[in-house]
């Protein structure tokens, strides 16, 4: 291990020992914004000071074994010892780096997610109803909440558009990847011929902003809209104007939502996903620019780039980024995703780490 790592390693020790005072003290609670951070940066230290007590007691266990080598009868034990020992240092070399890695500041973020219909007609929109459904089995695997924002739903049951709110510890550390076009080959269930047709949606994930402190809108910038609500939704939909559009005058970009049961409701859901929609535009530029210097698209979040193919007939997802091929296409859609960020996540921290070391 380098110097400057087991330097900084040993600050952080100290750091995790000094919170772990700071928590304990009778006055901890009493500004509860200061307590939360530094409970935060408890869970955050723990791991890493944690593995580094492992890295430096391996090393001991080592060199332990080492002064066993000058007796005969312990040499053979201890070699083996030595070899494990080195094999486990490795190891927690490794994770001690990653740990040290720049944590990106959204990774435990709400997010929502937006999947829009693209080529492919009622199929597509067929398509976002099922990747919508993915994407709320995982997060009831992962126990988070899921609240739909707004939809726009299709003539066959399917989705032209809906945006639904995640809520829940590292929702956007897991699904951060997502955004894309995902195209999907399959029988469609209006298909007479039994022909497999390709059709495509785009998934965007995003940031929830914290409107304070990310993105500033300025009142005289925006120009909200109301209008009467169109679908389902009873009388209560049908006679009031409390459908809400926002729409950002310098950017151009626009949020609506309809799905609130008041006006007030709608507006303050419209006003966060367009808080989001900013801060996500503000991200993907310094994204690509960073994609663009590692020659990575991993993170970029370029939307128009096709990231992963769902092959019906053969069961097959493949993520066209890492070259991931899985023949458990079921599974995914039922929201077992866990295999695919995981690989997604490695891929990155192996990019870092590959910059770290240049």
């Amino acid at each position: 291990m380098k110097a400057s790592i087991a330097a900084r390693l040993a600050q952080l020790a100290d750091r995790l020992e000094e919170v772990t005072h700071l928590l304990a003290s009778e006055t901890a609670t009493q500004d509860m914004e200061a307590f939360r951070k530094l409970t935060r940066e408890h869970a955050e230290l723990t791991p890493v000071v944690e593995t580094f007590a492992a890295y430096r007691q391996c090393e001991g266990d080592i060199a332990a074994a080492e002064e066993m080598l000058a007796d005969p009868e312990m040499k053979e034990f201890a070699q083996a010892e030595i070899a494990e020992g080195k094999d486990k240092l490795e190891a927690l070399d490794l994770e001690l780096q990653k740990l040290l890695l720049p944590k990106d500041p959204n990774d435990d973020k709400n997010i929502f997610l937006e999947i829009r219909a693209g080529t492919g007609g009622d199929e597509a929109a067929l398509f976002a109803a099922d990747l919508l459904r993915m994407y709320t089995r995982y997060a009831e695997r992962n126990r988070w909440q899921v609240e739909i924002v707004s939809a726009s739903e299709s003539d066959l049951g399917g989705y032209k558009e809906v945006i639904v709110r995640l809520i829940g510890q590292g929702a956007y550390s897991r699904l951060k990847f997502e955004s894309g076009g995902h195209r999907v080959q399959r029988v469609p269930a209006t298909e007479t011929q039994g022909r497999i047709h390709t059709s495509a949606c785009t998934v965007a994930v995003m940031a929830e902003a914290d409107e304070i402190a990310e993105v500033v809108l300025n009142p005289a910038d925006l120009r909200i809209d109301t209008f009467r609500a169109s679908g389902a939704g009873g009388q209560h939909i049908n006679k009031t104007d409390s459908a809400v559009r926002i729409t950002h005058i310098p950017t151009g970009i626009v949020a609506e939502c309809q799905d609130g049961r008041s006006q007030h409701a709608n507006k303050a859901s419209a006003m966060q996903v367009l808080a989001a929609r900013i801060y996500d535009i503000q991200l993907r530029e310094k994204n690509q620019k960073e994609a663009a210097e590692r020659k990575s698209l991993i993170g970029s979040g370029d939307r128009s780039e096709r990231i992963r193919t769902y092959n019906y007939p053969q069961g097959r997802i493949t993520d066209h980024r890492i070259n991931l091929t899985l023949y458990k296409l079921d599974y995914v859609m039922d929201g077992d995703l866990q295999e695919l960020t995981d690989a997604l996540i490695a891929e990155q921290q192996a990019e870092l780490l590959a910059a770290l070391g240049d």
